[in-house]
């Protein structure tokens, strides 16, 4: 039986065309989605779509609006109907290229947690040097706990294990220094709490070592997180755009770029935002994918295929399991109310 993905048709910057245009895609390959949002917009894109299906949502959350005030004041919205589409049983899981704030509160809300975890974590996906790797928490919650942390790194390896087939993924947490003793009193905290757990934690990371491929799991607080994903973003952009212009530089330099393009291909599609079109947000009863916001349609069938990957290897029951074996702290905080849902550090995960 296919696997269901609820998508939200008017999440996005490009959307409605861009999402159901990526519906399609994934459909053709066996994904069955629900696509939510406003029929009458809806309908001419479909124009006849097998394999996808419109759910009414006349409302529509914007950017502008403040993320727990808009979940709670539209309960109709084309974001929360696809939350509430999983938490109902009639999806395996949801995909939002909209506010990044407003699709964790809403999953916060309609999906809920995983008991024990009271703070979901953004895995995503960085390309780093010959195999995969996932930054957790990329900004959904800025002020963490040692908890947290320890928690992220066994849905992480959880992640990496199931979803992207790593064997024995490495855990590295994200600090300053590769000593024990180097870091803040977070990280300090969070890795003796790593150290002991039944994982494979291979010690802390430094910045420059993210892309290196000695590990596979990076763990850190939302705030460094986004800071480390906002700048590896920025850095590849420069980088790919000043490898442009020097291609362009000179006769001999456009001979030398007709030559590498080949090459160099797999590198761009390696360091493309698109290849896996969002990131997982981790510690949900079920599976939420946060698309990039001003993802084209490659990017949506990605990120509905990402999440029916997730669904058809089961890896909400799998973290679910796992977090039972190495159960919460008792001071852990109780599940916060959708007014105190943790900020995001930045309006998108995937700005470009």
């Amino acid at each position: 039986m296919a696997v269901t993905v609820a998508l939200d048709g008017m999440g996005g910057d490009d959307a409605p065309a861009e999402m159901v245009a990526g519906a399609k895609a994934a459909a053709a390959d066996g994904v069955r989605v629900l696509i939510t949002g406003v029929r009458e917009q809806l309908e001419p894109e479909l124009a006849g779509a097998e394999g996808v299906e419109i759910v009414d949502a006349p409302d529509v959350i914007e950017s502008s609006e403040e993320p727990a005030a808009a979940v709670r004041g539209k309960p109709d919205s084309s974001m929360v109907t696809a939350c509430r589409l999983v938490r109902d049983g009639s999806a395996e899981a949801a995909v939002s290229a909209g506010p990044t704030g407003a699709m964790l509160a809403a999953s916060l809300v309609h999906i809920g947690r995983i008991r024990g975890i009271s703070r979901p974590g953004i895995a995503a996906p960085l390309p780093a040097s010959g195999q995969p790797c996932v930054l957790i928490d990329a900004g959904a919650t800025v002020d963490a706990r040692a908890e947290h942390l320890l928690h992220w790194g066994l849905m992480g390896s959880v992640f990496m294990r199931d979803v992207m087939e790593v064997d024995q993924p490495r855990v590295g947490l994200l600090s300053v220094g590769e000593e024990p003793s180097k870091g803040n009193a977070l990280t300090l905290e969070a890795h003796r709490l790593l150290a002991a757990a039944d994982l494979h934690f291979a010690g802390n990371c430094e910045g420059r070592d993210a892309l290196t491929g000695r590990f596979h799991v990076i763990v850190t607080d939302g705030f460094a997180g986004n800071v480390l994903l906002k700048g590896l973003e920025g850095a590849g952009a420069t980088l790919f755009a000043e490898m442009r212009r020097a291609a362009m530089s000179s006769t001999r330099a456009k001979l030398g770029g007709l030559l590498l393009r080949p090459a160099l291909r797999g590198v761009r599609d390696s360091a493309d935002p698109e290849t896996y079109g969002g990131a997982y947000l981790l510690g949900l009863r079920g599976l939420a994918v946060i698309a990039h916001g001003n993802a084209t349609r490659k990017g949506i069938a990605n990120a509905i295929r990402f999440a029916a990957r997730g669904a058809e290897v089961g890896v909400v029951a799998r973290m679910a399991e796992r977090l039972a074996a190495d159960p919460p702290g008792s001071d852990l905080q109780a599940p916060a109310a959708i007014n105190t849902v943790p900020p995001v550090t930045a309006p998108e995960i995937g700005d470009q």
